[in-house]
């Protein structure tokens, strides 16, 4: 897991470079198309959650994400004419999110799909396919694999914006970024061992960053072997914060800029007010940072690309914490690397 977290900055520019020559494809495909609907699992959907936003904030179009067990299952009559439909999967043969790609496609929709691998069966079967450029990963929990994919969301977004190289600029930043933030590790080892201290974790963020907040409690759940709950600040308010006390940890991620910033500074306080153990704080502003008692800096990248590059310190602190607990991170127990939702 280690090396392949160094490996992400040189997978990001592959990936980039790689996909940017298909954003005609894109456009052409989508060009009549009123909405996007994305199908994924795991790591993948947490790539899609920032699919969705991006598309709907940089790119104006309709998006959301879409059940694979309304296809699957219950094998639903829809109409998708209207439709494009990204499917996400790194291996290219979770048989679900392939089954459902057939589905859509046969109501209409036409398919983009987002993989690892370019001989897999989605990306043979989809109309245009994004094949990220992460190489083989072998450790079980996604990490180029998974910032691949919001490489390929970016680049999805942005050809179906507007001005499709708007954000060129700053993802031309991220691999140094995402490099600059595994030399430093700053901050990393201090969360790891707050961490460990308890087995009461939370995770929270919201809105371009909230997909960021998600992959950060999966990775702690699946390589940590830790109960957490990650939710938006939004829903953390609505009643699950009653449950935050001396026990609790709370892992707390948000970009440098944007609307987010001030609510996640609130967050923090309130957290504080609430008596739960600690806040770790990744990203942010200064005064995210001061709210915080743990501060573990982010990339210095506007919201927009920040998940990018905003996941490396949370995949560091995983990586950490799963060795002083004396866990293999690289092999969490009862994971294959190509998950079957359902039995065979």
């Amino acid at each position: 897991m280690a090396r392949e977290i160094a490996e992400q900055p040189a997978a990001l520019a592959r990936t980039l470079q790689a996909l940017r020559p298909q954003r005609a494809e894109l456009q052409k495909l989508a060009a009549d198309r009123r909405v996007v609907l994305f199908v994924a699992r795991g790591s993948s959907d947490n790539a899609a959650i920032y699919g969705r936003y991006l598309l709907e904030v940089h790119a104006g179009r309709a998006s959301g994400l879409a059940a694979p067990s309304v296809a699957t299952h219950y094998q639903a009559s829809i109409d998708l004419s209207e439709a494009l439909v990204v499917c996400v999967s790194q291996s290219g043969e979770t048989e679900e999110i392939v089954e459902t790609q057939a589905w859509a496609a046969g109501r209409g929709a036409r398919t983009v799909a987002v993989t690892n691998d370019g001989a897999s069966s989605l990306a043979n079967a989809a109309d245009v396919a994004l094949v990220t450029q992460a190489g083989t990963e072998l450790a079980v929990p996604a990490t180029k694999s998974y910032t691949a994919q919001l490489a390929a969301m970016a680049v999805l977004a942005g050809s179906l914006a507007p001005e499709p190289d708007a954000l060129d600029a700053d993802l031309d930043r991220v691999p140094d970024e995402a490099d600059r933030l595994i030399s430093a590790r700053a901050g990393v080892d201090a969360a790891a061992e707050k961490l460990a201290s308890t087995a009461e974790a939370l995770v929270s963020g919201r809105g371009i960053a909230f997909g960021t907040a998600l992959e950060a409690a999966l990775k702690l759940e699946e390589t940590c072997l830790r109960p957490v709950r990650g939710l938006s600040y939004a829903d953390l308010r609505h009643g699950p914060i009653a449950v935050v006390d001396s026990d609790h940890v709370a892992l707390l991620v948000s970009a440098s800029d944007g609307p987010m910033v001030p609510g996640m500074t609130d967050l923090a306080h309130d957290l504080r007010r609430r008596g739960a153990a600690a806040t770790i704080g990744i990203g942010g502003d200064n005064g995210f940072a001061d709210a915080v008692d743990i501060a573990v800096p982010g990339p210095d990248l506007p919201e927009l690309v920040a998940p990018l590059a905003l996941i490396v310190p949370a995949q560091l602190i995983v990586e950490t914490l799963a060795r002083q607990l004396g866990l293999n991170p690289d092999a969490p127990r009862g994971l294959s690397k190509v998950t079957q939702t359902d039995p065979a």
